[in-house]
């Protein structure tokens, strides 16, 4: 009873009280709704009805999914051309707006707005209005240059994606941050003795800021990495995971399979099954760092 009374001092207590929101959302949130989907997973659920244990079946079953595959391919095309398209952009939007003047603030949070509002429902509806046959971009955008041929960006399978593409590009207001307070941390006096021995901006940027900063590249990477494998918002309401499943992301084949199909169960397993894929992609990424991401400190 001491130990007890020892351990519900005041000062525990109030550490219990602060902690507790964190740890029953933790539970609530995520443990418990983590357990529920690996129980589904092994299991046939319509939603409806009650799940029934049904073993593998589920994982059986993704070997011969053709749809499922052809999802995978695309969100991999999605990733690799979106995710380093992003984080160059990023990183030289961050470098112009480095240098601090009375303005820069002001750019910066203008520069960002778009990562704030781009995941949005508003936004998509915005952006599919924008590449309509007769929207903003052919006429307007091409029209002024005289090349507009009324061309189906949204309906033609060699288009469809890089409009998400160019969505996702425009969501950098994030990296950038990012990037700002990693470009930040480079000693100034690097940039002095570089210009003290004749360096140019290109030779200063690839021995003194690159390297410096791959840190940050790699933090940036890993997070916009697994951000586009669970792209989702853009796909369903931009293309519908068209045309021909050109843009049928993986979220949004496991968001169908659930709410369209009815194959709660299946989908639960598909997740399980981009939590691997995500696991072995980050794994990849890790042991790449040891190559190219310094490690060596500022001295």
């Amino acid at each position: 009873m001491r130990k007890l009374f020892q351990f519900l001092h005041i000062e525990n207590v109030a550490a219990i009280i602060f902690v507790s929101p964190f740890v029953i959302g933790l539970i609530a949130f995520l443990a418990i709704p983590m357990g529920m989907s690996l129980y589904y997973a092994f299991s046939r659920f319509d939603i409806i009805s009650p799940p029934t244990f049904a073993g593998l079946e589920n994982f059986r079953r993704m070997t011969s999914d053709a749809q499922l595959w052809q999802s995978v391919r695309v969100t991999f095309q999605f990733v690799v051309l979106s995710v380093p398209l992003r984080l160059a952009f990023a990183l030289g939007v961050a470098m112009l707006l480095f240098k601090s003047t009375k303005m820069m603030g002001i750019y910066r949070a203008m520069y960002y707005l778009p990562s704030m509002l781009g995941g949005s429902v508003a936004v998509a509806i915005l952006w599919r209005r924008l590449f309509f046959v007769t929207g903003t971009f052919n006429n307007v955008i091409l029209e002024a240059v005289g090349l507009n041929r009324g061309f189906p960006w949204l309906a033609d399978e060699r288009t469809a994606i890089w409009t998400l593409i160019l969505l996702s590009v425009w969501q950098f207001g994030s990296s950038m941050l990012i990037f700002l307070a990693g470009l930040k941390q480079i000693p100034e006096t690097y940039y002095e003795a570089a210009s003290i021995d004749g360096a140019g901006k290109i030779f200063t940027f690839f021995r003194i800021t690159f390297p410096l900063i791959t840190p940050t590249i790699f933090f940036n990477l890993i997070m916009q990495t697994i951000g586009g494998f669970l792209t989702f918002n853009s796909a369903f309401i931009i293309t519908g995971g068209g045309p021909l499943g050109s843009t049928n992301f993986f979220a949004l084949y496991m968001y169908n399979q659930t709410f369209v199909f009815h194959n709660a169960g299946y989908a639960a397993a598909l997740a399980w099954f981009m939590l691997g894929l995500l696991a072995i992609v980050a794994g990849i990424l890790f042991g790449t760092k040891r190559f190219w991401v310094y490690e060596g400190g500022f001295s």
